[in-house]
């Protein structure tokens, strides 16, 4: 239970700007006051005006971050019904893969970032709960000189239905973050879930502090793909695992230009219809395109630290499966 209130305690204090949140110091999160050394140190690495891509666009990296953040505030409330639309549903099943990929533990902690509206949290939340239970019954069963009294007392007194597993999701948007509680609310997730404001550049988290961690359609978002990775290295346990599903580079000729008829063509048209919004997953389909190759980005995840990295093309190479360790 202990565990559980200090969860609760990040939640609640997640109301503001986690990496600068006042009179607030929470387990396991870093502290980034000016007074700081780390603080100090943030503030003495600004970053340069130079130039990057916003979709096609050239736009300077600060601008880059404001207008992504405008894109996810403006497509939040339709985000998942435009997921389904655009992928005519198989987004889940991507996802459904990387769960399995996964194959959490008893006890897994996981940082699930960009994960504001928690599909891949409710799924991880799904799986660990399925697994505790199977072997909380395969222990029963081991048990049979048990009376049907003390087989109903130990269910009863089962405190942690999730076997000591905990997700915290990041996400730097707040509409994002506020559609994702809005579904675990209606969905009835709770226990073991918690919700944190923060940059995937600058995670507000200790070193060393997770078994896992997912990005699911999030890291082309981010201005420098080479610093959420070293981050994402920082914040894993050594041993710890990165898993990102993302968008990649069609390997077939014949799908890869149906894909792109598809892409330009009614993926637009059905932001404008479904969400109002045209300009949005206009730039959603170009980002995509400006993502770098599975081969580019593996050595963008080897360069950053982690070993044994491979990748996954699900559906000919329209998204891929990342995968590296924290040896």
């Amino acid at each position: 239970m202990a565990a559980l209130g200090s969860w609760a305690l990040w939640s609640s204090c997640s109301r503001g700007r986690s990496r600068a949140v006042l009179g607030c110091r929470l387990p396991g999160l870093r502290s980034s006051s000016p007074r700081s050394p780390l603080g100090a140190r943030l503030l003495s690495q600004e970053k340069e005006a130079t130039e990057t891509h916003f979709g096609f666009e050239t736009v300077s990296e600060e601008e880059k971050g404001g207008k992504v953040y405008q894109v996810f505030e403006s497509v939040a409330k339709k985000y998942d019904v435009m997921n389904d639309m655009m992928s005519l549903g198989i987004h889940r099943v991507w996802k459904d893969l990387l769960l399995w990929k996964m194959r959490p533990f008893p006890g897994t902690q996981l940082l699930d970032v960009a994960g504001g509206t928690g599909d891949i949290a409710f799924r991880f939340l799904n799986y660990v709960q399925a697994q505790h239970q199977r072997k909380q019954k395969k222990q029963l069963r081991a048990q049979q000189n048990l009376s049907w009294e003390e087989i109903a007392r130990k269910y009863q007194n089962e405190e942690d239905s999730l076997g000591g597993s905990r997700v915290m999701v990041c996400d730097i948007n707040k509409e994002m973050l506020k559609i994702g509680k809005q579904k675990a609310h209606a969905q009835g997730y709770k226990a073991g879930l918690a919700w944190i404001l923060g940059d995937a550049e600058e995670l507000p988290f200790d070193d060393d502090k997770f078994d896992v961690y997912t990005i699911a359609f999030g890291i082309r978002n981010v201005t420098h793909i080479d610093q959420a990775l070293r981050e994402a290295h920082r914040v894993l346990k050594p041993g710890g695992r990165f898993l990102c599903l993302e968008f990649s580079q069609v390997n077939n000729p014949l799908v890869s230009r149906l894909y792109d008829v598809y892409s330009f063509q009614v993926i637009p048209v059905l932001g404008e219809v479904i969400a109002g919004d045209w300009k949005s997953y206009q730039y959603l389909v170009e980002s995509i395109r400006q993502f770098p190759s599975q081969e580019e980005f593996k050595e963008m995840i080897e360069d950053a630290g982690f070993q044994k990295v491979t990748y996954e093309n699900l559906t000919s190479g329209i998204v891929a499966i990342h995968s590296g360790f924290k040896l």
